[in-house]
């Protein structure tokens, strides 16, 4: 059992810092892809309404 503890020691930090990492990461690609959706949303909210692109915007160029 004293083993366990001595690897114990030795991995937390790494899986701790690990985990941090992940939850960070997920954090950033679920924000993008919610302001992704909200974007398009408001886009498509727009063309409804008869607003035309910018002449700058990519969709101008299309």
């Amino acid at each position: 059992m004293e083993n366990f503890w001595t690897y114990f020691e030795v991995l937390a930090p790494s899986i701790g810092v690990g985990l941090v990492f992940w939850f960070a990461i997920r954090s950033i690609f679920r924000a993008d892809r919610n302001e992704r959706a909200a974007e398009t949303q408001v886009r498509d909210e727009a063309s409804d309404k008869g607003f035309k692109p910018d002449q700058g915007s990519p969709e101008a160029r299309r």
